[in-house]
């Protein structure tokens, strides 16, 4: 059953009149009849009768009017939908952040697009790199944001964003402040609180085993905040990324010797077509002046 037919049988209940319907939906008369015959056959039975000047609608026609005019307003709907989506209006996006990564260097971004593309919804999805792989891969998240001390499947496409430092945190008044940089030695035998969902944990006791640092882990935990608290206690050191928000009472330096670094990516899967949403995106991250972006965590002084 064609769409077209059902318009056409619609214009002519409105006007009740073949060749005014037939202007109204911008066809021939004879053109706009064969169709509304085709329809007839197609439902069995006659629509209208035509008489001389005047039409009217069988009894057949107005039992169906009501299923093809409600046809006709669903088919509307949808292409609004889809206009208002392919427009930017009412698009949804789901951006998944490593929950390592602070919001700092983040905030000046979305709020950016969010003032020149209010029509798109976006969510962040927190999680781990391999559970962001995951909800990537199979399309339950559209892009993702994270760092990996691996190097990242070929399945996935990689753009780096910022480079930052890992740093040492450690309390007020702590020995380690008196040095502007702290090497990897300077920590051997100080009371470690991990942080369990650092993706460089790994490689970072792996450097100090390398030097025979040996650290005492006393604790661990997935909220950052808690360590955060606990070093400002006086309870132990972690490392933290450079541009991690930082509570008061906490002092970093830059590890050293040697330093350790991390690349923040934009990360999608490789050969993906991008709605108009997250083509959008896409573009803004790329585009963003993340050189310009906030300053790391301040190196604060038992003064701070």
């Amino acid at each position: 059953m064609d769409i077209h037919h059902i318009r056409y049988f619609l214009a002519v209940c409105d006007t009740r009149n073949f060749t005014r319907a037939a202007e109204k939906c911008n066809v021939t008369q004879p053109a706009l009849s064969r169709a509304i015959q085709q329809l007839e056959d197609e439902v069995g039975g006659l629509l209208f009768r035509r008489e001389r000047n005047l039409t009217h609608i069988t009894d057949l026609g107005a039992l169906l009017r009501p299923r093809f005019q409600q046809i006709s307003d669903e088919l509307s709907g949808v292409r609004q939908e889809a206009s208002r989506f392919l427009c930017l209006k009412n698009a949804h996006l789901k951006v998944g952040i490593m929950c390592t990564i602070g919001p700092r260097r983040f905030t000046g971004l979305l709020t950016d697009f969010n003032m020149r593309h209010k029509g798109i919804q976006l969510q962040l999805v927190e999680g781990v790199p391999s559970r962001l792989s995951q909800l990537l891969e199979a399309g339950e998240i559209d892009v993702a944001i994270m760092s990996s001390s691996e190097k990242f499947p070929e399945r996935f496409d990689v753009t780096p964003l910022f480079r930052e430092r890992f740093m040492l945190a450690f309390p007020t008044g702590h020995r380690l402040a008196q040095h502007e940089t702290v090497p990897i030695s300077a920590i051997d035998g100080e009371i470690y609180l991990r942080r369990v969902n650092c993706e460089y944990w790994d490689h970072l006791s792996h450097l100090c085993v390398e030097r025979g640092v040996k650290l005492r882990i006393s604790y661990s935990s997935e909220r950052e905040d808690w360590i955060q608290n606990m070093v400002a206690g006086g309870l132990g050191i972690c490392f933290l990324p450079e541009y991690t928000a930082v509570i008061p009472g906490l002092q970093v330096r830059p590890v050293t010797e040697p330093e350790v670094t991390r690349d923040v990516c934009l990360v999608t899967v490789a050969g993906r077509r991008f709605s108009p949403a997250v083509s959008t995106f896409v573009g803004a991250v790329k585009s963003y002046g993340w050189a310009e972006g906030a300053s790391p965590v301040s190196m604060r002084r038992s003064a701070a």
